[in-house]
């Protein structure tokens, strides 16, 4: 016998396909949703809709907006003769609250993956390549994430750049504020003693 009507389990059912919700947690929020005024869930549904309706890729550096090109694109403050590669909308959006870069930005939309069947043809590589004929620049830095994935499409880009003469860089790599020597690992502490400055 169900335990809760058939239109609370379905919502419970939906909330759980969400990543990191599970069944508790979709069953908290779908309890929540339900005491909420109908104000809320009905805000709710709308902003949920308007995103699947209205958000897009920039079609220049392939970022979500719901205008294309998007704001980074058109905002005429911004350093063009610097780019920056990310995987993902979210290394961007990280990158941007960091506040640390100031020129454009390129999403590859994932990272090289042979064994699940990601080559050079199912990312934004192809358009990056178009994008810099077009409007060369005076460095590229990609910003991957450190796995073998990040590793593998950075070196993949670095030489089709450098065939074209680009110059290119990495982020730094290093020991994380807060981190403990003696628990990093020796990948991460190798790249930390290479990228070191002089202190200030």
């Amino acid at each position: 016998m169900p335990v809760y009507p058939p239109s609370l389990a379905r919502l419970i059912a939906q909330l759980t396909k969400l990543p990191g919700i599970g069944e508790k947690t979709a069953t908290r929020l779908a309890l929540f949703l339900f005491r909420a005024p109908t104000e809320l869930a009905e805000s709710l549904a709308t902003s949920i809709l308007e995103v699947k309706r209205q958000i897009g890729f920039c079609s220049t550096c392939f970022n979500l907006t719901d205008e294309d090109p998007c704001l980074i694109c058109r905002d005429p403050s911004r350093d063009v003769g610097n780019l920056c590669v990310v995987e993902e909308v979210g290394d961007l959006l990280a990158l941007e609250k960091a506040g640390a870069f100031r020129g454009r930005y390129h999403v590859l939309q994932g990272v090289l993956a042979p064994l699940d069947g990601i080559g050079p043809d199912n990312l934004r590589i192809k358009e990056l390549l178009s994008r810099l004929d077009r409007n060369p620049v005076g460095e590229v830095i990609l910003a991957l994430n450190p796995s073998t994935e990040g590793e593998t499409t950075a070196a993949y880009l670095a030489g089709l750049l450098r065939n074209r003469g680009i110059r290119v860089s990495r982020i730094a790599q290093g020991i994380p504020m807060g981190g403990d020597l003696k628990y990093t690992d020796a990948v991460t502490l190798k790249r930390a003693l290479e990228g070191r400055r002089e202190s200030s």
